[in-house]
C-alpha cells in the first residue's frame, strides 16, 4: 500500500467518506487516511487508491460527485 495515490483531499471527514462510498460503488478499493491532528484539529482527510485505478478515480469523482 506504500505505492497507494492520493486522488482526494479535504478537511471535512463526511466529504472524504462521500467520495470513499462512490468509488467502492465503482468497484474500487478506496482508502481514507486521517491526517487531522486530534488535539489541535487542523488537518485534513486523504483518499488513496492503487495506482492502476488512478485515472479511473480522478474522473469519478470529478464527473460523478459534486459538493454544494
Amino acid at each position: 500500500m506504500s505505492n497507494w495515490q492520493k486522488v482526494f483531499s479535504d478537511k471535512n471527514e463526511y466529504r472524504a467518506e462521500i467520495v470513499i462510498a462512490v468509488l467502492q460503488e465503482s468497484g474500487l478499493q478506496p482508502v481514507l487516511v486521517n491526517k487531522k491532528d486530534a488535539a489541535y484539529q487542523f488537518g485534513h482527510f486523504e483518499v488513496l487508491v492503487a495506482p492502476d485505478h488512478v485515472l479511473r478515480a480522478i474522473k469519478i469523482i470529478e464527473n460523478d460527485i459534486e459538493f454544494k
